[in-house]
């Protein structure tokens, strides 16, 4: 289906007499907002490499430390159509600052965390802080960059988000094995503060658009979320079979259509499901589960195993990492230019044809796989492809989102990239429970096919989801 050529995104398009005057801070602004999500993406994985130290101190077991990994993006995640709904509804920036004001108290009571409960209600905290500030910056840089210079900036967007993941498990390795690992969190306040200071000065505050919030319904896919997670933790413990695996899995499912059905019926939903059924936002929603996903798990299974089995430092672990943070962002630069050349499909089943490449000699990891010969290149050929799906998935998403729903649709974006996160970690703790509890390889082995499986039976799913064509700049028609 072709549109017309005046492209809904932009309200300011690139030809015309009535063309706004760009905002020179717009730059500047953008610093600042790739800043605080780069501290948000940063905290899914700053954890990973500190999380022996964690256990240790606090004395918890493998499902207790998988929570403290989950329980951020969970809320992240879960609450992230709510953050962007306020955003559309209280204003912008106003959402922005209260999210990242949030998220810097929560990080400050993680830091000072004597114990579990303690912890994870930091990160739980975190997560709502982040569900607030990441739509709504997202819809900032949507709404202040017009024409072309909005490609450039979500592309640069996007390679902040997935070069965070990274950047985070080589800052944990430093910060967990010198200070300690109170300073992971701690880290975040100078930042946050700096953040908070800068800006009202950079962002122009608009004009908010009132309108009736879906408490219920964002409850719903909380609880929902959090079921699902609880289920595939437990299965590590129970078995696929077990009770406490089946009944939460279940409820789940119910909660997820409870949730639909409240949508469809309500007069100011918190999602427009319908969206859902748009082949772009489905695709979008897929490659970015995925691609979260398999980020996410790899920095926690790499990091345990070469903590645990192969006994290396947390500075040395996080060293590991540095290529993979590297080629993360290399991906997402890459697969900017080819989506203009050659279309959302060839990037996005080539980006995830690499992961699994990447993946690929993991399956056969055991004690004495080479560090620096096998483990580090297959993580970082990996996060290559990875770091392209990161940008296919969210230009193909937000090609189709006038301004009015900017919040709402990136808030539907990150939900499925903090729900990857999630899920990918719950996964492959269960399946790689045995050995992360007594440190074998063989564990993690079986874990990591799974991860290959997932990337290569993606890239052959988007053979046929993802849409033809190339996305068109703002100013210009689409095709889809």
């Amino acid at each position: 289906m072709t549109h017309p050529t005046l492209d809904p995104l932009d309200p300011h398009p690139a030809h015309g007499p009535h063309e706004a005057a760009p905002d020179p801070r717009r730059w500047a602004a953008l610093t600042v907002i790739c800043l605080a999500q780069f501290m948000l993406v940063l905290d899914v994985t700053v954890v990973n490499v500190a999380l022996p130290g964690i256990a240790r101190d606090l004395h918890l077991d493998r499902t207790t430390l998988t929570w403290v990994v989950t329980s951020y993006t969970l809320c992240f995640g879960g609450l992230m159509l709510l953050g962007g709904r306020l955003a559309d509804a209280l204003g912008a920036r106003r959402t922005v600052t209260a999210g990242l004001a949030l998220f810097t108290a929560a990080s400050l009571a993680a830091g000072a965390a004597t114990g579990a409960a303690m912890l994870i209600g930091a990160r739980v905290a975190q997560g709502v802080g982040a569900a607030l500030l990441s739509p709504a910056a997202l819809s900032l840089v949507t709404t202040t960059f017009h024409g072309k210079e909005r490609t450039k900036a979500l592309g640069v967007w996007a390679g902040i988000g997935g070069a965070g993941s990274a950047v985070g498990v080589l800052l944990g390795g430093a910060l967990a094995g010198g200070p300690g690992w109170s300073w992971i969190f701690y880290v975040n306040v100078p930042v946050g503060v700096l953040a908070l200071t800068a800006l009202p000065r950079l962002v122009a505050a608009r004009a908010p658009r009132p309108s009736r919030l879906d408490v219920p319904g964002a409850l719903l896919v909380t609880a929902a979320t959090t079921a699902l997670i609880y289920g595939l933790v437990k299965a590590g413990d129970t078995g696929w079979d077990g009770t406490a695996t089946v009944l939460p899995l279940v409820g789940a499912a119910v909660l997820y259509a409870l949730f639909a059905v409240t949508e469809r019926r309500t007069a100011a939903p918190l999602m427009d499901v319908t969206m859902l059924t748009r082949r772009p936002v489905v695709a979008a929603a897929l490659l970015m589960l995925i691609a979260t996903g398999l980020l996410i798990a790899t920095f926690f299974l790499g990091s345990v195993y070469l903590q645990q089995v192969r006994g290396l430092s947390a500075p040395r672990t996080g060293l590991v990492f540095l290529p993979v943070a590297v080629t993360t962002a290399l991906g997402a630069q890459t697969a900017s230019h080819l989506l203009g050349v050659v279309g959302s499909r060839p990037t996005a089943v080539a980006g995830m044809a690499v992961a699994a490449v990447g993946m690929v000699p993991l399956t056969r990891l055991d004690g004495g796989t080479g560090i620096n010969s096998v483990l580090m290149p297959s993580l970082s050929v990996a996060a290559l492809g990875i770091g392209a799906v990161f940008v296919t998935a969210v230009t193909t998403a937000m090609a189709m989102v006038r301004p009015t729903e900017s919040g709402l649709a990136s808030g539907v974006v990150n939900t499925f990239h903090e729900v990857g996160g999630s899920i990918g970690v719950a996964v492959v703790s269960t399946v790689a429970a045995t050995g992360i509890e007594v440190g074998s390889p063989s564990g993690f082995a079986r874990a990591f096919t799974v991860l290959a499986v997932a990337a290569g039976a993606t890239a052959v799913v988007a053979v046929g989801l993802v849409p033809q064509g190339r996305p068109k700049p703002p100013g210009g028609g689409h095709a889809h």
